[in-house]
């Protein structure tokens, strides 16, 4: 069983739809009524959601948005590049990581409503991180759109739009 199995398997993960395996780890008990969300939200939201996501270099994690802020936690492997995109247009790229004399930082927030996607750095590695979202995420909040979509929206980027999308 290689390393990567075997972190698959300690931490029970499973395929994500944007790329890369993942298992949610913590959802609260408690929720926020729609009526105190924006109208943008469809139903209630628990608090808080918590996953393990785990990237290797075969796998990235695809162009895509939620409504929320994302919380992402480094926690072991290779440093990961976040791509981020705002509805504007403005393109940013961010290193999560553990060697912070080169830049990296342990966590970073993608803000609410913003494109992303993510990669492991380093070849032949994984990247071990975590996402906490709140209000917590539902599916219906996660949109993945396909190639065409991203680079109709941004044709300034479609370089690394096609690169880091599915279909």
């Amino acid at each position: 069983m290689t390393k990567i199995e075997g972190i698959i398997k300690k931490f029970n993960l499973n395929p994500h739809p944007e790329g890369g395996y993942f298992r949610e780890t913590y959802r609260s008990n408690g929720e926020i009524d729609k009526n105190s969300l924006p109208i943008s939200y469809e139903g209630n939201r628990n608090y808080a959601t918590c996953i393990y996501f785990l990237l290797t270099s075969d796998t990235f994690s695809a162009f895509h948005k939620i409504k929320q802020d994302e919380i992402w936690h480094f926690y072991d492997g290779s440093p990961i590049k976040l791509y981020i995109i705002s509805d504007e247009g403005l393109y940013s790229e961010h290193v999560i990581g553990s060697n912070f004399s080169e830049g990296e930082v342990p966590q970073f927030v993608v803000p609410g409503n913003h494109w992303f996607a993510a990669e492991t750095i380093n070849k032949e590695d994984y990247s071990l991180v975590g996402c906490s979202v709140s209000p917590g995420f539902d599916f219906k909040d996660f949109e993945l759109p396909t190639k065409k979509e991203l680079v109709t929206k941004f044709p300034e980027h479609q370089r690394i739009i096609e690169r880091l999308t599915h279909s």
